[in-house]
Order: structure tokens, then sequence, then C-alpha cells
């Protein structure tokens, strides 16, 4: 029992003047040998940890407030509080601080705080600062009860004298009995007093005046007071809007009545600190702390007895999720769900925990699933925002929820997450503003940096699989249908080949809000990103993108490709090079002509990595395919640089072959292939080159001749000049299949077929230029191979002499 007394919550004023909860445990009071005195002692029923010792001080100020409340400053701006689960433990220690101090128990205040300069100055002037004597409380008076409320407040010590005076004597009853006495008479000028009157019996910031004040019997009476600013020319008109405008809606009947009159008080302070209140100057900030504090611990008071009311809640539950509840009264429901959960923000973490934990064991995620899939707008949005509130409190929660789902739901439609998306997708507002909420909160729940809880480490492996299986088709839906290479809408115009690209801004919008959140998942889901990515050939449709009239729709399908490339990951540089997915980037590049923006900018950068990096097989790709049309471009070096490393690594291939040669042969043929060299030169070449094939695998014969192949068809893939005046790159290979015929290391075309992005990594290797296996010892043979160079250089002077050069309009 005793346990149960002494516990208490431990809470410090921050800077902004909130109450931080500092944790719960139990409070003692013992003699600390190293404090040298009685001291307060809190240890943490978690873990028995210490989370307060604090000696009590016989010139320390304590207040004790709304019965279960111990306040007190320690040092300038640090004040603590200690708020007890039962008054007869506050009780106790209260009557033990007492008792320290040598006070009586039934004070509310055991000490004045007395600062240095304020003691100093009551050391000088006893008679004058000792005492505050209140006038009468009388309609003449008015003036001069106003001048000393007002007067007091730059003194510490007499706003204390003047607050023990006020509540000796019942004097703020007696002041309001005069407003309405100064009302029924119309008289300005006193209501003008009692304004000032009352607003500074509030800056005196002590809660057992608020306690009077803000009781039901005054009230409405202090708000009457507060509408009569001298400063305007008409009242206010704030107890017509309480009283009438303001309706306070039971959606289900609170059958506890100090609930429900803790409800309307709090609403009721809170209107005077928000509405009524004048912003406090840079001098009054302090004193309307109690004010704030006084809000906050009714708060946490109020969701306690609305969490300890399972009955009510239960009710809620059960109409918010019965098909038989109308619309109108369901719509009341979800509204109070979503202030309830708005109401917990303003609680310490473990009050929030607390009341999360309860909404989760009676069912909340069941019941928005539910709500979620209705038809009503205000109820799918407002069942939005408390999703959002959950996901901010505990993604495990919810994605242990969802993957629960499958097992229950034939059709994946109607899974939670899936209904998210789709809500995400059809958002009306031309903004998209629900939408950016919601692929926030879906970016939340797929981060692996919130799923590496010890308790559960199988929780990514699991939800990503979940996510990719049930969820990843929902998602990229939108960008599947606005990419496709055929439309129906487009089956009556064969004229119009070109993907289609979506010009709505809405859409636009939405697809870069997709494109967003799958560039996040690049960077972060490395598995199943890249199975997804080679099944649904995503790069090239989302490439598509680039031919969009929208730039930021162009600069997220760019910065999409530029994760992957910055992977630098050679499973994603062959998809690449299969497909020839640079040829919609460059054809961008081209078309922006000689204007200097963040897309040209943003181009000039993928590439620079690609050069910085020395990423070789798309260096590779990018000059043997398309430094013809990039060779111009001279007001940045990189194009150059990437030609500089195409060169540097074909030399260094050039000089590993000359050496595999050299060694190839022991010295005595050395030797003979010396004194009989103008004998037979040609036979040791023979020999050298029998050598070489019998040593490299078969597929680099099949290289070889692919590359004989590739080169007699770069002759008619040379960039053509469109209307406009820009390159296009007109490829052989299909665009749906990408099978990479133009690519420097592809098939011969007489054997390529049709390949998916995601064939088997042996398909991959036979399609792309393998590094063969050597003996020991031996330099292996890669690329480009020194006797073939001649032969590029004889065919590309040939090309020279058959079409003249050929310039982009970067110059135009």
């Amino acid at each position: 029992m005793s346990d149960t007394r002494r516990r208490v919550k431990v809470y410090t004023l921050n800077e902004d003047r909130q109450w931080d909860d500092r944790g719960t445990g139990h409070v003692s009071s013992t003699y600390v040998e190293r404090l040298k005195g009685i001291s307060l002692l809190v240890r943490a029923e978690s873990d028995g940890s210490l989370l307060l010792e604090s000696k009590i001080s016989p010139n320390t100020a304590y207040q004790k407030q709304q019965d279960t409340l111990i306040v007190w400053s320690e040092a300038e701006n640090y004040d603590l509080a200690l708020s007890f689960q039962e008054k007869a433990g506050c009780d106790e220690i209260w009557e033990k601080i007492c008792q320290v101090q040598g006070k009586d128990p039934s004070l509310e205040i055991t000490q004045d705080p007395i600062d240095e300069s304020e003691e100093e100055r009551f050391e000088e002037m006893p008679e004058t600062s000792h005492l505050v004597e209140l006038p009468a409380c009388e309609l003449a008076r008015l003036e001069e009860i106003a001048d000393l409320v007002t007067s007091v407040l730059s003194s510490p010590i007499r706003r204390e004298k003047l607050a023990l005076a006020l509540m000796s004597e019942g004097y703020i009853k007696k002041l309001l009995q005069l407003f309405r006495t100064c009302e029924d008479l119309d008289n300005r000028e006193g209501l003008h007093h009692l304004y000032e009157i009352v607003r500074g019996v509030l800056f005196l910031n002590k809660a057992t005046l608020f306690e009077v004040m803000f009781s039901d019997d005054c009230i409405m009476d202090v708000v009457g007071c507060l509408e009569y600013d001298p400063a305007l020319v008409q009242p206010k008109r704030h107890r017509e809007f309480l009283t009438k405008t303001a309706k306070f809606k039971e959606v289900i009947p609170i059958t506890d009545s100090e609930l429900r009159q803790k409800i309307h008080q709090t609403y009721r302070v809170q209107y005077i600190q928000d509405i009524i209140l004048p912003t406090p100057s840079v001098f009054e900030e302090n004193f309307l702390s109690t004010l704030t504090s006084f809000i906050f611990f009714n708060k946490v008071e109020i969701v306690s007895m609305l969490q300890e009311d399972e009955k009510f809640l239960t009710e809620v539950f059960a109409q918010l999720t019965d098909e038989a509840t109308e619309d109108g009264k369901r719509r009341e429901l979800v509204n109070f769900f979503k202030e309830f959960c708005a109401f917990s923000q303003t609680l310490q973490p473990q009050n929030r925990d607390a009341f999360f934990k309860t909404l989760a064991n009676l069912g909340i995620l069941p019941a928005l699933e539910i709500i979620m899939g209705m038809d009503d707008l205000q109820v799918r949005a407002a069942a939005t925002d408390i999703f959002s509130y959950l996901v901010e409190f505990s993604p495990s929660m919810v994605r242990e929820f969802v993957m629960q789902e499958p097992q229950q739901a034939e059709d994946d439609d109607v899974l939670l997450i899936n209904l998210v998306i789709k809500q995400m997708i059809c958002d009306s507002d031309p903004e998209l503003g629900g939408a950016v909420q919601l692929m926030g909160l879906l970016r939340t729940l797929i981060d692996p940096e919130n799923m590496l809880a010890p308790t559960n480490k199988t929780e990514k492996t699991e939800f990503l699989s979940f996510f990719y299986k049930y969820c990843m088709h929902v998602l990229t839906a939108p960008l599947l249908a606005n990419t496709a290479e055929e439309r129906k809408d487009l089956q009556e115009e064969p004229t119009n080949v070109n993907p289609v690209c979506p010009d709505n801004f809405q859409t636009a919008q939405l697809l870069a809000l997709i494109l967003e959140l799958l560039t996040f998942c690049v960077e972060h889901h490395t598995y199943h990103i890249k199975n997804y990515i080679m099944n649904k050939d995503l790069l090239r449709r989302v490439l598509v993108l680039m031919n969009s009239k929208h730039t930021f729709l162009a600069l997220c399908a760019l910065r999409f490709m530029r994760r992957i490339i910055g992977l630098k990951d050679e499973y994603y540089n062959r998809y690449i090079i299969k497909g020839n997915l640079f040829e919609p980037v460059i054809n961008a590049l081209l078309d922006n002509g000689t204007r200097y923006n963040l897309l040209n900018s943003a181009i000039i950068e993928l590439f620079e990595f690609i050069k910085v990096e020395d990423i070789k097989s798309l260096i590779a790709h990018i000059v043997d395919n398309f430094y013809k049309a990039l060779e111009s471009i001279e007001y940045v070096q990189t194009f150059k640089g990437l030609k500089g490393r195409y060169e540097q690594e074909k030399d260094r291939q050039s000089r590993g072959l000359s050496r595999y040669r050299r060694d190839a042969r022991s010295l005595e043929d050395d030797e003979e292939m010396w004194f009989n060299e103008d004998e037979d030169e040609e036979e040791t070449e023979a020999a050298v080159e029998k050598r070489v094939d019998e040593d490299f695998p078969e597929n680099y014969g099949k290289y070889m001749g692919a590359k004989k192949v590739k080169e007699s068809e770069d002759k008619e893939n040379l960039p053509k000049r469109t209307p406009t005046g820009s390159f296009k790159f007109t490829f052989s290979h299909s665009a749906g299949a990408a099978n990479g015929t133009n690519s420097a290391s592809s098939k011969p075309a007489s054997s390529a077929s049709p390949a998916s992005p995601n064939g088997s990594s042996g398909k991959a290797a036979a399609a792309l230029p393998s590094t063969p296996v050597v003996k020991a010892g031996l330099v292996g043979l890669v690329d480009y191979p020194d006797d073939e160079e001649d032969e590029e250089e004889e065919e590309e002077d040939d090309e020279e002499e058959m079409s003249p050069r050929k310039r982009p309009r970067l110059g135009s």
C-alpha cells in the first residue's frame, strides 16, 4: 500500500517552459551523509536507478499544488516537480518538508522565493515590502486595486505576498461579484479596471489562485472580465463563443462527472491562454509558466482517466467498426479519436507510450483498416491522421499487424498498406498534400534503420519480403501505366510510336513521389529492389519520363538512375549496358541544347561520377556507342575525360596482351625466333595465335566475332540529326527486349534473341565481355585486344570519309 502512495513521476521544466518527464519511481525522505541533511530520493520502479536526489533546504520555497503536486526550484531556471499517484503520499512528503523547514503543513507554500537582490532590498525596506494591504473590494476603489496588482509584478516577494492576501480573504470571488455589478450598470471604466486586475492576478503565476479562478463557479466571469480590454473599442464576445458556438460533443456519453468537468475546464483554460491573453512580452514570458503547467497536468489526468475507463473506449471501437453505425455518427467517432491522438502528442514519452499501447490492445489497427476502406473522404482523412500517429509511435507495431493480414484476407486490395498506397494515389488535392504525408509514412515503414530491434532480428527480411510480394505492384502501378509503350488510347494513332509521358501536372507530381520512394528503396533495399527492377525492366520504364515537359519529373527519373549507378554494382551495370539505357539520358542532354540549367548539370554530374569512379564497363559502353555525339561538348572536360580513361584502359590491356604473348613462349623459343626472324616470322605469329586460342575460353572467340559484327553495324547506326537539329540514336535492338545488340559487348546479331532483363547470370555473362581464365602467372586478356585497333581506326577513317562530321545542337 505504501508503494502505491509513494509512487511519483519526476518532472523538470525545460527552456521552453514545458515539463519534461524524467521517469516514474518511488519517493522517500531520508538523511544523506554526503549532502549533510534530510533529502528527497526517487528510485526508478523499472531498474531501481536514482532519478532524483534533492536535499530539503531550509530556504527553498516548496509549493503544493492540486493536492498531488509538489513544485520547487533548486537553482536559477531549474524547476522540479513531483506528481503523486495518490493524495495521501503527497501529504506525507509535504509534512516531511514542512517539518524540516519548521513550517505549518496547512500552508500551500513554505517560503518566499527571495533572490539575492530582492533579499538586499527586503533588508533595507522591511516596513514597505513585508506586507501587502488590499484595499476594500468596492467599486470606488477598483482603480486603486488595479494599480496595486500591476505594481507588484516586478517584485517576486510582493507577488507572493499579494497572492497570499488574495487567497486568505476570498478576494477573488468578491472581485467577480463586482464584475457582475459593473456589467449590469454598464460601467465601462470599472470593467476596464477589472480587466487589468484579472490579467495581473493571472500573471501572479500561482496555482492556488488558478484553482479558484478556473472553478466552475468563477471561470466564465474571469473570461468576462478579460473581454473588456481598454485597448478595444468594443468588447470581445468570448463567453458567447464558449457557451453557444463551441459545442461539446459526447460521441459516447461520459458517465464520470469529474472527467467531464476536467475536459470542460482544460478547454476553457487553453482558450484563455491561446486566444484571450495577449502574447506575453520578453519580460512576461515566465509569468504564465504555472498556467502552462496547470493545463499540462490536467491533460495527463484526462488521458489517464480515459485509459482507465475501458468500457468507454471499448464502446467507441465497437460503434466505429459496426456496419450499422450511421455515417454521421461514425464521422464523429473518428474525429474524436483524431482529437484524442492529437491531444496525446502534448504528453511526455512514457505517458504517450501507455496511451498508444492501450489503443493497440483495444484494436485500433483493425478498426483503421475498415475505416480507410470507406467512401467518406472526411472519415478517410481523419483515419490517415490517426495512422500517422501510430506509425510515428511504433513502426514495428504497424508492421507486425500488416504482416499477419495476408493470412486472413483473400484480396490484396484490402491490406492496410495497400489502402494507404491507394489513398496516396487517389489524393484529390491538386497539391497532393495528403499524398506527401502518406509517402512519408510509407517511407518510415519500409526504412530498415528502424527495423533493427534486437528482439526481432528477422523483422527486416520478413517485412521486406511481404512488402515486395503484396504491395510493391500497387505502388508502381501508376508509373508502369503512364510509361507503357503501347496504350489503348494511342492505338488509333499509329504515327505516334514513342513511349507516352504524362504531361498532367498532378500525375507528374504523383509519379515524382513514387520515384522518390523507389529511389529510397534502391539505397536501402539492395536485394529485393534489384530483383524487382530486373523483373519489371523498371529502369527502362522510368527513363521514359526523361521526355516529360515537367523538368522536376525528368530530374526524378535521372536521380533514380544516378542512385543505381552510384551503387557501382556490376549486375546493374550489365543490365544498363544490355538495355542500352543511356540512350534516353543522352538524348535529353542533346535536346536540352545550350541551356545551362539543373537538368544539364545533373546529367553531366552522372557522367562525371562514372569517370571519377572509373567504372570501366560503363565507360567502354558510353565511348563505343555515344562518343561521336558527345565529343563536341567542350564546356566541360567530362566526355574527353571518359575518352581518356577509355584509351588508357585500352592501352593497358594492349600491353598486358603483349606481355602475355611474350611470356607464353620459352626462352629457347625466343632465341630461335630472334635468329630465324626473317625466315619464319609468319610461322611464329601463327604459333602464338594458336597458343592464345588454345589458352582462352570459347566465349572469347564468340566475343571477337560479335565485336566484328558490331563494328560493321556501327556504320549504319551513327547518330542521325532530327528535324530539330539534335541527335537521336536509332538502334537495331527492340526497346521491349533489352538484348543490347548494339552494345560493344553484345552477342552477334545472327544469334541474338530477346532476353528479359532478369535473365540468369549465365546469360548475362554470355552477352558481355568476360575476363578469360588464364594460367597462373599470366596476365589476363580483357576487352580491347591490340590486334583490333588498326581495324577500328581504318573503319573510323572510312566512316569519316563517307559521312561529314555531325555536331549536336549544343552550339546552335
